[in-house]
Parts: C-alpha cells; sequence; structure tokens
C-alpha cells in the first residue's frame, strides 16, 4: 500500500481515501471533481490591511521630506524633518519581514472556499472542504495520483461519464474541473 497525502483527517492510500474516519475504497469512486466558492471578502479585506501596514510609513517619509522642503526652514530644522522622516521610513523594514510573511501565508491558505466531491456507489459525496487552498491541492493531487495507479477496470466508466442525477450536484455543472476514473481531466483536443 502506498500513502499519497497523511494528516489529521485525510488520508489517501493506494486503496481508499479516508477522510474524517470515513473511507471511501478507490475502487468504489467513479469520478472525482471539485468546486470553487466564492471569494472571501474578509480575506481580501485583511491582504488589503497588510498592505496599507506596508505602505503607511513609506508615504509618512514621503510626506514628511516634502514637508520639509515646503516649510522653507532653516537647514537645521528641514534635515531634523527630513532624518524623522527617513527613519520612520526605515522602521518599516523589521516589521516588512513579518507582514510579507502574512501575505504570503494568506495567499497561500486562498480566499475561497475548495470542495472535493466523488461519486461513489452511484451517488455524490463530499470528501472535502476546506477554504486552505494548499492543503487542498495536495489532498486533490494525491486523489488523483492514486486513481492513476488503480488498474484499468471494464467496469468503470471513463472520465466525465459517471454523472450524478439532476437533484445533486455533479461534475456536469459548471465551473468545475473532473478527474475521471483514469485520473485524467477532461480538455479539448484542438488545445496546443
Amino acid at each position: 500500500m502506498i500513502t499519497y497525502y497523511d494528516d489529521r483527517s485525510v488520508q489517501v492510500t493506494s486503496t481508499a481515501v479516508r477522510v474524517d474516519g470515513r473511507s471511501y475504497p478507490l475502487a468504489e469512486l467513479t469520478t472525482v471533481w471539485h468546486r470553487r466558492g466564492d471569494r472571501s471578502w474578509r480575506v481580501l479585506a485583511g491582504r488589503g490591511a497588510i498592505g496599507a501596514a506596508l505602505a503607511g510609513p513609506l508615504v509618512a517619509a514621503v510626506l514628511g521630506i516634502a514637508l520639509a522642503v515646503w516649510l522653507q526652514r532653516s537647514a537645521v530644522v528641514t534635515i531634523a524633518i527630513v532624518g524623522a522622516s527617513v527613519l520612520l521610513g526605515l522602521a518599516v523594514g523589521p516589521l516588512a519581514d513579518f507582514l510579507f510573511e502574512h501575505l504570503d501565508r494568506s495567499y497561500a491558505r486562498g480566499s475561497r472556499e475548495m470542495e472535493m466531491w466523488a461519486q461513489w456507489r452511484g451517488r455524490p459525496v463530499r470528501l472535502l472542504h476546506t477554504r486552505d487552498a494548499m492543503r487542498f491541492g495536495q489532498v486533490y493531487r494525491a486523489v488523483q495520483r492514486a486513481m492513476e495507479s488503480l488498474p484499468s477496470a471494464p467496469s468503470r466508466p471513463g472520465p466525465g461519464r459517471a454523472a450524478p442525477g439532476p437533484s445533486t450536484p455533479g461534475p456536469s455543472t459548471a465551473g468545475q474541473n473532473v478527474i475521471g476514473s483514469s485520473g485524467s481531466r477532461p480538455s479539448p483536443r484542438n488545445r496546443p
């Protein structure tokens, strides 16, 4: 047995996908697809706040220099204002590393809810629901690799052929991507 992904709540092996204590044998999964939800405005506002925190001291430094030149005071006063403005601008340096790291983690987590669904025993089941885009990508790719490693069976339908009923979510809905039984994503043949 090969383990493709393993964390506290999700384990993807060459035989099954286990999510929160439930096990779904790969041989019983005919189609796997994912959906992206709407953007979280809270996450986007947080990113904007980090950008403002980064830019604020620099803008204040530039405004201080402009003020010093505009006031046309003595050289000592002008140098003092310019010096204070430059020090204020440099103060963002140590803070910038922390803020850039936080901003980078925000992009890695993503700003959308992600769901992974599968056709299991003829009905759709939601395997995973998370806002963590990096983790979602790792799990989705692990499921894709696990399904690619399965031997082809004549009873398994081809990519995109096993669609759920009309009242349930399924891979045929617009804006979704599908992994078929072979692990490949259906794509137009006319792409370069």
